[in-house]
């Protein structure tokens, strides 16, 4: 089987570009695919909140809920920001080019090296977070979570690189059935808890933590500020949307608006409800039994509805790494676009998605679960760092946006680097809830960056300016290629000649060589062989084969180098330096190199790649242009029916060229 039938087992039949516009979203699909990280963050953000408050006692806990509505708070004025982003930008790009285009390429850098990091934890906590799930409902699993970790990424590496479309249907299921379940678990509790409907309430246990007395005013203060940190992870994928516009089907900037809009409802009332009977029914974090299935637990009992609630959560929070999927190659599209990230990040693959940003991010992700042992608590330190800087970079620039908006006239557009400005009579009240939302999320990184740096959130203050170097340092090799590729100034210019002389490398006299021979006298009447000798019973044998085809070796150069050490292609690369230096140190000069190529991979491994190293080393000089001449090797089976034996009386297992 072939890497092509293979391919296509595995991902299935290439789409057609003109089938881009069939695999777009509706926001039914789209609410699974982008809303899955928001919505699944429900799972932990509440436990995030309460395993930092359990320091202060079981009493401490009682914060839970008002330190959820502030968050809740935050959420709806970054949903409504994200909705003007997505408004204004309907081409997608969210954070980077709202800020591209109203602060500057380095601020916009920044917005992209933060987003791109927050993609990659996202994938590495949601998976994380799954298996955790999965592990609370059967703790015999617990041993093998990051095997199982790796293996979510894996799945959702194949299904991503399956297409938009079929990823969203996939995953439509898992959401709304955990959205379904969580929320009636919800609606039950509230219903206990309050005894509505002729209802039993249920049994609370008390608390049996007792609070600590020993805290001081600023140490208390200080943790308040580490649990409110810790649930801003409920803030992580909101920004996915706006990413993502284009993936949504015609008008895609009001199907995208409406779908954070219901995102945005759907995440504050699962966390507020689960925030409020978890601080109300005195449940306490546990190592190996998570809030929420300790919650369902009390509220249900360990039947049918507990283990749809284990199993769609574990389901939505592997698949809630999606949304990293999904706007991790976005993103590098956009990069690329600028010339920040590589150029094949903007290649579609055959099932129209950015496959290349695809494995990348599942490589990425894979690495920091590995690091961190799919423990997911140890990696929310570092999360939510990047989805901040991003919220106070793009609401910042849509208040610049909006002072723009502020001068025209109605009837009156203007055109920006990315979008078009109409006149709107409700900017101001715009403008003031961006830049109310800018200022709270620059407050929450503040926050999050002093209480998560010593626990870990360095990395990502370290990393950022790391990424934001590197996005600089592949422009600038993209601007040193097209500096150099130019043709501005050609006119007239002389180009550099090519010199009449090609050097042939070969290891021995057989079929591979001679056809190269014969094809380098085909460009040069000056045509040099060399061979590196290592003995004089190999340089004698090479002499009597070479004097066996005088009308193919004829008019060409054999020139024998000998050698004492082993490495023989030391000397083949100083002799054409040498030549190219000293002889010819203006001109071009061609090296046509000889190779077998085996029917298989496993085949081409039994042989000494020199060809392949040969070749490596000569792209690095300037002024060679390096020719590969394969000959394919087949069976000894299929060889005897397709041709005649070798007149040299070679064989491919004797010598190999200069392999």
């Amino acid at each position: 089987m072939d890497y092509s039938t293979l391919k296509r087992r595995i991902i299935g039949e290439p789409f057609p570009t003109s089938m881009e516009s069939h695999e777009r979203l509706d926001k039914i699909r789209g609410l699974a695919i982008f809303a899955s990280d928001p919505i699944s963050s429900n799972a932990y953000a509440t436990e995030a909140i309460m395993s930092i408050l359990i320091v202060l006692g079981s009493g401490a806990l009682a914060m839970t809920v008002p330190i959820a509505l502030m968050i809740a708070l935050l959420v709806g004025i970054v949903i409504f920001s994200y909705i003007q982003v997505i408004m204004h930008y309907p081409e997608g790009g969210g954070g980077y080019r709202v800020t591209k285009d109203n602060l500057g390429t380095s601020p916009s850098l920044l917005a992209a090296g933060a987003l791109m990091t927050d993609y990659i934890l996202t994938v590495s906590v949601s998976v994380s977070a799954g298996m955790r799930a999965l592990t609370s409902a059967f703790p015999a699993l617990h041993p093998f979570r990051l095997v199982l970790a790796l293996a979510a990424i894996l799945l959702i590496t194949w299904i991503n690189l399956r297409g938009v479309r079929e990823s969203g249907t996939i995953f439509a299921l898992p959401t709304y059935a955990f959205v379904v379940g969580v929320l009636l678990v919800v609606l039950v509790g509230l219903a206990k808890y309050f005894g509505l409907f002729g209802i039993a309430p249920l049994d609370v246990v008390a608390p049996v933590i007792e609070a600590k007395n020993s805290f001081t005013s600023f140490a208390y203060i200080w943790l308040l500020l580490r649990a409110f940190a810790a649930g801003c992870t409920a803030l992580t994928g909101i920004e996915a949307i706006s990413d993502g516009v284009k993936a949504f089907k015609p008008p895609e900037a009001p199907n995208a608006a409406k779908t954070m809009l219901i995102m945005g409802i759907i995440a504050m009332s699962l966390f507020g409800g689960i925030s409020f009977l978890s601080t109300h029914l005195n449940l306490i974090p546990a190592a190996t039994d998570s809030i929420l299935s300790q919650m369902t637990r009390m509220v249900v009992g360990d039947g049918f509805l507990y283990y749809w609630v284990q199993l769609f959560t574990m389901l939505i929070l592997v698949l809630a790494a999606n949304t990293g999927f999904q706007d991790f190659p976005r993103m590098g599209y956009f990069l690329a676009q600028d010339g920040f990230m590589p150029r094949w990040m903007m290649n579609l693959g055959d099932r129209l998605v950015y496959s290349g940003g695809i494995v990348t991010l599942a490589f990425l992700s894979s690495l920091v679960v590995i690091i961190f042992n799919a423990d997911e608590f140890a990696m929310l330190p570092l999360y939510a760092l990047g989805v901040m800087v991003s919220f106070t970079l793009s609401q910042s620039s849509m208040v610049k946006l909006m002072q723009k908006v502020s001068k025209l006239k109605p009837g009156e557009t203007t055109r920006t680097q990315a979008t078009t400005l109409y006149y709107e009579k409700n900017w101001l009240p715009k403008m003031l809830l961006s830049g109310i939302g800018a200022i709270i999320t620059l407050v929450v990184l503040i926050v999050l960056v002093a209480t998560k740096f010593i626990d870990g959130a360095w990395v990502i203050v370290l990393t950022i300016p790391l990424l934001i170097w590197m996005f600089k340092s592949i422009r600038k090799h993209y601007d040193d290629v097209a500096e150099s590729l130019r043709t501005r100034n050609l006119i007239g210019s002389k180009l550099i000649e090519v010199a009449d002389v090609v050097i042939v490398p070969i290891g021995d006299i057989h079929r591979g060589t001679l056809r190269a021979l014969q094809y380098a006298k085909r460009l040069s009447s000056d045509v040099r062989v060399i061979c590196v000798t290592i003995s004089e019973e190999q340089k004698e044998r090479l002499l009597e084969r070479w004097n066996r085809f005088p009308e193919l070796t004829q008019h060409a150069q054999l020139i024998c180098i000998d050698y004492d050490y082993r490495d023989v292609l030391e000397p083949v690369f100083d002799y054409i330096a040498d030549v190219k230096n000293n002889e010819f140190p203006h001109e071009l000069i061609t090296v046509i190199v000889p190779e077998f190529i085996s029917p298989t991979l496993a085949t081409q491994l039994l042989h000494n790649q020199s060809a392949n190293i040969l070749r490596g080393r000569l792209r690095s000089q300037k002024g060679v242009i390096v020719i590969e001449i394969p000959f394919h090797i087949f069976s000894r089976m299929k060889a005897r029916e397709s041709v005649e034996p070798d007149e040299t009386g070679a064989v491919a297992t004797e010598v190999e060229s200069t392999q």
